[in-house]
């Protein structure tokens, strides 16, 4: 059977992010659990998969293997990514107000925090923000809609970098010019790129390196957090109650783990949307329709395709035993396309229904925000269509080197709607 379009460019991706992991996961898709030389235990059976994540007595985000080995010695102890048990549900009880649905808002509008002065300066969000950091016209995606609906060719890859460097800036307290942008996205994938999935941590000379980038890429958030201005997300952390060590993690994991998500997502769901013939629908305004069809591109694309845990205590795993101090890789990749390729219209799976931002006590805290960031680049372009045109893809060149995969770059133009073929 031939692959559509929209699968085999996602191969294309993935293995250009991760030549030699992507492999030896997608092999082992045909079997539930096995235990593959330098890699782990490899799950690629959905149910099993949440089983997993939800017991936490057998399974821990600590140890070896596990996600502590690769962030504590870049990020320190007291992140989301490397607690586990009370401390872990003190911390994301404490972050929780920077995720309600009126802060997301807030935060992605460039509006500031609710009861907050408004974000300016150096406390700048907003995806339009000037470079002197008060939101307008003249931001990232109003440019966008504007030279779209002029009849440009614009790289949407790019705009959506730009995106995610504005919200890096917001995070550590910088004023988000464009060189700022630029020197913010540059410092988290130089991080982000070192990492490998067969490898369990960084070697010591890249924690070093990792670090002095983190020191220098979160200046700006620990004099925030001294100044306390509330307007600000650091300031925001210390009103909140968090200690500086817990608000320069969290800050630090943020930068490190949630931009590139929205930055990968956003050029992959057009792609397909594209090759599915798609677009119009996704833009055509129907919130349920365009629900639908970004929870089921995150499906296909997979934001976290893989996830880590150290075994605490022996058990079994989908049938096979395993023992204290192996590691489980759960094949998020393999668990989410075993339904198959693009389809809104397909009834969900229970098993499978949001596990690429996991399950139970740490499913992932920042969802929201990502998926507001989402909201406002497909408005952007849902505001850039008229007279039956939609962005229609052009070139496009998948990114190397990244943790994430990811389109490095993804031109769009407005064209006629393509014919729906399914």
């Amino acid at each position: 059977m031939t692959a559509s379009p929209e699968a085999l460019w996602e191969e294309r991706v993935q293995r250009a992010a991760h030549p030699l992991a992507y492999p030896a996961l997608r092999s082992a898709r045909h079997r539930p659990v096995v235990r593959v030389p330098r890699v782990g235990v490899v799950v690629s059976d959905a149910a099993v998969a949440r089983e997993v994540l939800l017991d936490l007595d057998h399974f821990s985000k600590v140890g070896p293997g596990a996600p502590s080995d690769l962030w504590t010695p870049v990020l320190g102890p007291s992140v989301l990514l490397n607690m586990e048990g009370a401390e872990h549900a003190a911390l994301r009880r404490a972050l929780g107000p920077l995720f309600a649905p009126r802060a997301v808002r807030e935060l992605v509008s460039g509006g500031g925090f609710p009861g907050g002065e408004g974000v300016g300066g150096d406390g700048a969000v907003g995806f339009g923000a000037t470079d002197a950091g008060a939101p307008d016209d003249d931001g990232v995606l109003p440019d966008l809609t504007r030279r779209l609906a002029a009849g440009e060719t614009v790289d949407l890859a790019a705009a959506v970098t730009a995106q995610a460097g504005a919200v890096i800036c917001g995070m550590v307290g910088l004023p988000p010019t464009d060189h700022a942008v630029r020197s913010a996205m540059s410092a988290a994938r130089t991080i982000t790129g070192m990492v490998r999935l067969h490898r369990h941590g960084l070697t010591r000379s890249q924690v070093t390196r990792a670090r002095a980038v983190l020191d220098r890429l979160t200046a700006p958030a620990r004099a925030a957090y001294r100044a306390g201005n509330p307007a600000t997300v650091p300031g925001r952390m210390r009103d909140l109650g968090l200690s500086e060590r817990e608000a320069m993690g969290a800050v630090g994991a943020f930068v490190l783990t949630g931009t590139e998500t929205v930055q990968s997502f956003v050029p992959r769901l057009l792609a397909i949307a594209h090759d599915a013939g798609w677009t119009g629908r996704l833009l055509a305004g129907d919130a349920q329709v365009r629900r639908r069809a970004v929870e089921e591109g995150l499906r296909v694309t997979v934001p976290t395709p893989a996830m880590l845990r150290a075994v605490r205590a022996d058990a079994s795993v989908g049938g096979l035993r395993v023992a204290a101090g192996e590691r489980v890789v759960i094949a998020t990749v393999n668990c989410c396309r075993a339904a198959g390729g693009f389809d809104p219209g397909r009834p969900v799976d229970p098993a499978v229904r949001h596990l690429w931002f996991g399950a139970g006590p740490h499913f992932c805290l920042g969802m929201p925000l990502a998926i507001a960031q989402v909201d406002a680049v497909l408005d952007a372009l849902t505001a850039a269509s008229a007279d039956r045109r939609v962005p229609v893809v052009g070139r496009r060149r998948a990114a190397r080197g990244v943790l994430v995969p990811a389109y490095r770059s993804l031109e769009l133009r407005l064209g006629p709607a393509a014919k729906e073929t399914r």
